[in-house]
């Protein structure tokens, strides 16, 4: 089968390279993403490197508009030679409106049904999606998918990506003084980001509450970065380390409610989500007590100073135990693309 997979953020270059580690030499892969600062970082780290097309549109809506249609111009030709027969993306626009124009099958994955934007574009365009099981169909549905074309699995995709393979010599950010605070900005730029800023003043109060400690911020855009360099007692980093090897070295860490928040959780990493944005798997692990939640710089700083003086055993075998019970999510992909190739039945859900 010839199966073009479009990957747009860090969390899908580094999914989808297991993927294709998966399909092995049974498929054929045409595998693609565009010029965007953290996927360009990971990549250096990483293997199995995307086919460069396009750029990332920004923070406007005009921004992301003109960028969008210039990169499915750019696509259209490599997609068309490569002749896919499934079309693979964690909700890409590009790829689920190509795939539609060639009148291919869209297969998606998603744990964000609060990306509205990009589901409004992108449901009504997909053949199947696939994501995790505490998701209620109706947070889909309501975007355009019928329900029986949405397929469960028990599982978080970062208790998937946080068993990647990493590069164990690349050296880490972290200056080797004190116990290690790793903060993971907030997504600014996304159509669903609401451009609260919490970063920042979270930055000060940490600085100055754990002087004496090793305190890294890993920043997803250069201006934000920029930004915070300018708060002294924190190291400003962006995505060129692969973030497991961080969060392997990290005694605490302060995640947005995204990827590595639930990796962190998922390695029974000390975690504390800022999330500034409703989030069905932030709620999740709130109640299996994998994260605490802090809402205002003092209270997460207060969270953080406990976690750093508490015993972490226990968490890390809850963690462990919630991993093993889950199913392997690529398994459940491997089943539904045999509908594709051999026009089986439907799928478990």
């Amino acid at each position: 089968m010839r199966i073009w997979i479009d990957c747009l953020t860090p969390k899908q270059l580094v999914f989808y390279q297991m993927l294709i580690d998966r399909l092995g030499r049974r498929h054929r892969v045409l595998f693609t993403s565009r010029t965007y600062g953290e996927v360009a970082g990971l990549a250096r780290v990483r293997g199995h490197r995307p086919l460069i097309i396009g750029r990332f549109g920004g923070g406007t809506p005009a921004g992301k508009l003109e960028a969008a249609i210039s990169r499915m111009g750019r696509l259209l030709g490599p997609v068309r030679r490569f002749d896919p027969d499934l079309v693979v993306s964690s909700t890409s626009p590009d790829a689920a409106r190509i795939a539609f124009g060639l009148g291919k099958r869209h297969l998606a994955f998603s744990d964000a049904p609060h990306e509205t934007a990009i589901m409004r574009l992108v449901l009504p365009l997909t053949w199947k999606l696939l994501t995790p099981r505490i998701i209620p169909k109706e947070m889909f549905t309501i975007n355009g998918i019928k329900a029986g074309d949405i397929v469960r699995y028990n599982a978080l995709d970062g208790a998937v990506t946080m068993k990647r393979k990493v590069d164990d010599s690349w050296k880490l950010p972290f200056r080797g003084r004190g116990r290690k605070i790793l903060v993971r900005v907030e997504e600014e730029e996304a159509s669903y980001a609401r451009g609260s800023e919490k970063t920042a003043p979270l930055v000060r109060r940490l600085a100055a509450d754990f002087a004496g400690e090793d305190i890294v911020v890993l920043a997803r855009y250069a201006g934000q970065a920029a930004r915070l360099r300018g708060i002294g007692g924190a190291r400003v980093v962006t995505m060129s380390h692969d973030g497991i090897r961080l969060l392997r070295d990290t005694d605490v860490f302060v995640g947005s409610g995204g990827t590595m928040t639930v990796e962190a959780a998922m390695m029974g990493v000390p975690t504390v989500s800022y999330r500034p944005i409703p989030n069905v798997i932030d709620d999740y692990l709130v109640e299996r007590r994998l994260i605490e939640r802090g809402s205002t710089p003092g209270s997460i700083s207060a969270r953080v100073r406990r976690l750093l003086d508490a015993p972490r055993g226990a968490r890390r075998r809850r963690a462990a135990r919630i991993v093993a019970g889950m199913e392997d999510p690529f398994e459940v992909f491997e089943r539904v693309i045999t509908q594709v190739k051999f026009g089986g039945r439907r799928p478990r859900r």
